[in-house]
Order: structure tokens, then C-alpha cells, then sequence
């Protein structure tokens, strides 16, 4: 069996779903979502976890043109698969309390958004991966236009622009890669191979770091992403901040650092004064997580503070990867699955709050423990996992993000350890202002958790305890393919710098 499966299972799931009226739209949606998650934990009970790329397929797509479907899974890209085949069930299955018009698209773009996103994560042809880049672009702009909230049209312009600009970047970069490579073909591995100048791979750098910046979001190429999430139907917002967001931090390990490490961390570049690029994003992956840290401290609405709370934790991560250590990458890699897993459990909240009450006004909330405390206890320890609570999945992660970036500098780490001191205030506060004190009109007719959401709250919160508590397995997964990455990229600097001292 080949990862080829994985990625056109969810193509014709689609298909079909979108010919399915009513309520049987979702059902549909949530058995194939449920059948690509079964195939993938097959392939995870299968995978060996060493640096080799496996359940690979090759096929000849546009031979003449240097293209071919050429895609498999090593321990970076399983992670982030696994991620997406268990975070779409989960999605649809928050959209069961919601009825919407045209179920049958609407649930076929989610399929399908799946099919993009599981592209780019196995992607090994860089015309295949633009592809699958584009593909996941295109259905979750209609899921915001068509089933979005007021200001859906003029909030979604704003975000097709910013990432379709951003793509173009990353287009331009892929096809001077495909003309430097003399086999004229855009495969990765001959692509990491080239031996490009300094000069080269600093512009390189940044044709792919903008695409990249854009989608995680690092500041400041982040100002779609807050209204966005907050005029997007939950699932959209779910799709995004969940998964769509990740397709951004792994191509940066992926396809940014493997094809520029000399243009990222530079070698003898007197035009910047010893001043690398990576200086340069680390401190804007840093300013981030506090700009966002203190935007957030003043947001009334709920899912827009999520939101911002979300720039924040990317900022991190950012930071880690961009330190360019095991340690860092190690980090980005399980807290990209954990932040997945945290983000869809609080804006699952947040969806619960709205649909009850029709209101995500912080301040008109107050004592819905009272009245719902199986909903307060599983937004209190889906909160704990994203504030990073010992323990929780969130810890072990920031942990060593913040492990990498102080072994870069103890100054940007001193910075960057705010996002844990400001989560916490933020987010406990949000907590105490909406779950604890005396209920009002509006709150005492809150009623506790139901049929569905029973279960997505209950499987988040079973993922955060026992993440948090042995995380070894998720590590374990990456371990032996990132660091053959960093082998690889220390070995091209070394070889560089010596070039260069000759």
C-alpha cells in the first residue's frame, strides 16, 4: 500500500459527499474521514521509525516537463499526517449540533481542503507540493465565503490575496530551483543537492519564507489571520487554525531551510555586517508572540482571543525551527501536533458558547460551572494544555522550543518566555470570567455537553492528559528523521564555509 492512497481517497470521498442532500452529508463526510484515519494509523503501525521515506510512489505526471507524482512519508510528514486524519473527523463531528445549506459542498470542500493539506505533507516533487499548496487554498476560501459571518466577503478577499500573493513567492522559487537543477526535474532531493551561492539562497530564502510566514502566520504577515478566524464557520476556523496553519511551519522544514540553510544562517556576509536572516526572523517570530500576547489581554470576544493566542503559540515555534537545532525542530514538530489538537478544543468551545447563548462576549458571560460542569472541566484542561501546565501536552513542546531558542540567545528566550506568563494570565482569566462567578439570565440556561460534543471534548481532552504525560512515542516518530535533517544541513554549512575560506 502507497501513501497515493492517503491522497485520493479524500478526492473522491468529495465527489461524492457533494452529491449527498441533508443530514446524510455529514454522516457521509464523517465515515470516509473516519476510513482515511483507519488507513493511516495502518500506516503508522507499519512505519519504521528511521530517516526513510516509505510508502513512497513515483509516478511520470509530465514527464517532459520534469514532473512527476512523487510523494511518501518519512518521520517529519507522519506526524502531520497523522495530525489532519485525526483532526477532520473530529471537525466534522463538531458540525453535527449546525445545519447548513448545501451540506453536501459544504462537507465536500472539507474532504477535499484534507486532500490538499495531505499533499503537501508528502509532497516530494516541488510541482506537486505547489499543487497540493493551492488545492487546500481553494475550498476553505468558498467554506468562509459561502458559510462565513457578516463581514465574511470583505474579510475573505483580504485573506485570498495575502495567501495567493504569498504562493506566487514561493512559485517564483520553485521554478528557479527547476531551472538550476540540471536533471529538469523539481524533486526535492536533487533540489537540497544543488550547490547554490550565498547570494543565491538569501533571495531563495525569502521567495519561500514569505509564502511560508503568511500561512503559519509570523508577524508581520499576520493581519488576515485574526478576521479571518472570526468570520469563518467554526469548522473553517477548525480546518485553518488546526491544520492549514502547520502546511506553513512544514514547509519551512520541509522545502525553505533544505534548499537555503547558507542564504538562512549565512556564511561571511559582510553586506549584512555578520547580520544574519536568521537574526532577522527569530527576532520577528519573538516580537510576535508579544505583540499578539498583548492584543489578546484586550479582546472581548472569545474566538477572536483564541485567535490571537494562536499567533502567539506559532511565534514560538517559529522561533524554535528558525534556531535551527534538533532541539527546535524536535519541539516544533510535537507542538505542532499538540497546538492542533488545543486550538480545535478551545474553538470548539467557543462554537458551544455561541450556539447556545448566540453570544461570545467575554463580559456577558459568568457561572456556567454551575450549570454545565463537564463543559468547565473540559475547557479547564483543554486551557491547562495550551497554557503548557506540566503534565499537559503542551508542556514538553514549549519546553524544548524554548530549550532551542536560548541556546540561540538567552535574551530572545527571556522575550519569547513571556508567551507562557501572558498565556496564562489571558486564558485563566477568560476562564474565571466566563466559567466561574454567579450566573446571569443569559448563562443559567446554558445546558451541559450532548451526544457529540461528549465525544470530541472527551477524545481532546484524553489527547492532552496522555500527550502530556508520555510524549516519547510522538518524539520517537521525527526522532531519527530530524536528525538526519540536521546532518544534512550542517554538513552543506560546513562544506560552504570552507569553500568560502579557500
Amino acid at each position: 500500500m502507497t501513501v497515493s492512497i492517503l491522497l485520493f481517497l479524500p478526492v473522491a470521498a468529495a465527489i461524492i459527499t457533494a452529491f449527498i442532500k441533508n443530514g446524510a452529508a455529514k454522516h457521509a463526510a464523517l465515515f470516509f474521514a473516519i476510513a482515511e484515519l483507519a488507513i493511516a494509523i495502518f500506516f503508522l503501525a507499519g512505519f519504521v521509525p528511521d530517516a526513510s521515506i516509505q510508502y513512497s510512489v513515483v509516478y511520470e505526471w509530465l514527464p517532459k516537463m520534469g514532473i512527476y507524482f512523487s510523494a511518501g512519508i518519512d518521520g517529519i510528514s507522519m506526524v502531520l499526517v497523522m495530525l489532519t486524519t485525526l483532526l477532520v473527523p473530529l471537525i466534522i463531528l463538531t458540525t453535527y449540533q449546525h445545519q447548513y445549506k448545501n451540506a453536501g459542498a459544504f462537507y465536500a470542500l472539507i474532504l477535499f481542503m484534507q486532500a490538499g493539506m495531505l499533499t503537501v505533507f508528502t509532497a516530494l516533487d516541488g510541482f506537486l507540493f505547489y499543487v497540493g499548496w493551492e488545492a487546500a487554498l481553494i475550498p476553505i476560501y468558498f467554506i468562509c465565503a459561502l458559510w462565513g459571518g457578516e463581514n465574511r466577503i470583505k474579510v475573505n478577499i483580504k485573506f485570498f490575496i495575502y495567501t495567493f500573493a504569498g504562493s506566487l513567492f514561493m512559485l517564483v522559487g520553485i521554478i528557479y530551483l527547476y531551472l538550476q537543477n540540471p536533471a529538469k526535474t523539481y524533486d526535492l532531493a536533487q533540489f537540497t543537492n544543488l550547490n547554490l551561492s550565498v547570494g543565491q539562497q538569501s533571495w531563495l530564502f525569502w521567495a519561500f519564507f514569505i509564502a511560508f510566514a503568511i500561512k503559519m502566520p509570523v508577524f508581520p504577515f499576520h493581519t488576515w489571520q485574526p478576521d479571518t478566524y472570526t468570520e469563518a464557520p467554526s469548522a473553517g476556523t477548525m480546518m485553518l487554525s488546526g491544520i492549514m496553519l502547520k502546511m506553513g511551519i512544514y514547509g519551512v522544514i520541509r522545502w525553505l531551510l533544505p534548499n537555503a540553510p547558507l542564504g538562512f544562517i549565512g556564511v561571511q556576509q559582510s553586506y549584512l555586517g555578520g547580520f544574519t536572516w536568521q537574526s532577522v526572523v527569530i527576532i520577528l517570530a519573538v516580537i510576535g508572540i508579544v505583540y499578539a500576547s498583548l492584543i489578546a489581554f484586550n479582546q472581548k470576544d472569545g474566538k477572536r482571543l483564541i485567535a490571537y493566542s494562536s499567533i502567539a503559540h506559532v511565534g514560538l515555534i517559529a522561533a524554535g525551527i528558525f534556531s535551527f537545532s534538533v532541539e527546535g525542530i524536535q519541539g516544533a514538530m510535537i507542538q505542532m501536533l499538540n497546538h492542533g489538537i488545543n486550538v480545535v478544543g478551545l474553538f470548539f468551545i467557543w462554537d458551544i458558547i455561541s450556539r447556545r447563548l448566540q453570544t461570545r462576549e467575554i463580559a456577558n458571560l459568568g457561572g456556567i460551572a454551575k450549570v454545565a460542569p463537564l463543559f468547565s472541566i473540559a475547557f479547564l484542561i483543554i486551557l491547562l494544555g495550551t497554557v503548557a501546565l506540566p503534565l499537559t501536552n503542551g508542556f514538553i513542546g514549549e519546553f524544548l522550543l524554548l530549550k532551542s531558542v536560548y541556546n540561540y540567545s538567552i535574551w530572545l528566550a527571556a522575550v519569547a518566555g513571556l508567551t507562557i506568563i501572558f498565556g496564562a494570565v489571558y486564558m485563566l482569566r477568560m476562564y474565571k470570567n466566563t466559567m466561574q462567578g454567579e450566573t446571569n439570565a443569559l448563562t443559567a440556561t446554558f445546558t451541559d455537553l450532548r451526544g457529540s460534543e461528549k465525544v470530541v471534548l472527551g477524545i481532546i481532552c484524553a489527547l492532552v492528559i496522555i500527550i502530556g504525560v508520555y510524549p516519547q512515542p510522538i518524539l520517537h516518530i521525527s526522532e531519527a528523521a530530524v536528525n538526519n535533517w540536521k546532518n544534512v544541513m550542517d554538513t552543506k554549512y560546513i562544506e560552504a564555509l570552507g569553500k568560502s575560506i579557500r
